[in-house]
């Protein structure tokens, strides 16, 4: 009886830091985010990035995608963004924020997949929000 609790008991700890380690990816792209910088963005980018805005939607190169978002960033100047939902689904993560800039507020999702041993984000999608 013993040895199944302690197993059980290790077994949950190791999922528990398994799941601190993935959303620590997931918490340093809400950062880039926050920071409006996009060359923080593409260190987690994977080598295709879906983007989703609301003037074009495409797959681009991961040297594309940083040009795409550091574009976004340059025309909407970033003052918060807000965290509504993380979530995971086996070997991704995703998030649902607010992105407040001065010209307007976007609902922004943010989905991060698990490839190997390490993470990557995968797709972005920019909704603008009415006022």
């Amino acid at each position: 009886m013993k040895k199944t609790l302690r197993t059980i008991f290790l077994l949950t700890l190791i999922a528990g830091l398994m799941s601190f380690r993935y959303l620590g990816i997931l918490d340093d792209v809400i950062g880039a985010m926050k920071a409006g910088s996009s060359d923080q963005l593409a260190r987690y980018f994977d080598n295709v990035v879906e983007i989703t805005m609301p003037d074009k939607s495409n797959s681009y190169s991961k040297s594309q995608a940083e040009m795409i978002m550091k574009d976004f960033f340059n025309n909407y100047k970033v003052k918060s963004f807000d965290v509504l939902h993380k979530g995971d689904n086996g070997s991704s993560n995703y998030c649902i924020g607010n992105l407040q800039t001065k010209d307007g507020k976007f609902r922004t999702t943010l989905f991060v997949k698990q490839k190997g041993d390490k993470q990557f984000l995968q797709e972005i999608r920019i909704e603008a929000q009415a006022p």
